[in-house]
């Protein structure tokens, strides 16, 4: 089995309000050293074994670029971590 662990962030080209909105708040709070904040989506997916390295690549990259991040705003970048079966 494997964990793959997706993050989807704005391209730096968009506004984003609700990050924008939390730096604000800790700049008021007294955080003056938090220069930028990002803020996105972060997904977890348990996948079976079975297919090659290259293979889930090309799968988790089609379900990041049809469901998890919209490619005209967002990037997207994953890290699959190799985990034991649940006994």
């Amino acid at each position: 089995m494997a964990l793959v662990k997706v993050y989807v962030n704005y391209k730096k080209s968009i506004l984003n309000p609700e990050a924008e909105a939390v730096h604000k708040a800790l700049q008021r709070l007294g955080y003056e050293n938090v220069e930028d904040v990002k803020l996105g989506k972060y997904f977890e997916l348990t996948v079976a074994d079975g297919k090659s390295k290259a293979d889930l690549d090309a799968e988790i990259n089609e379900i990041c670029d049809k469901l998890l991040a919209n490619y005209n705003m967002e990037n997207y970048h994953y890290e699959i971590e190799e985990t034991e079966a649940a006994q």
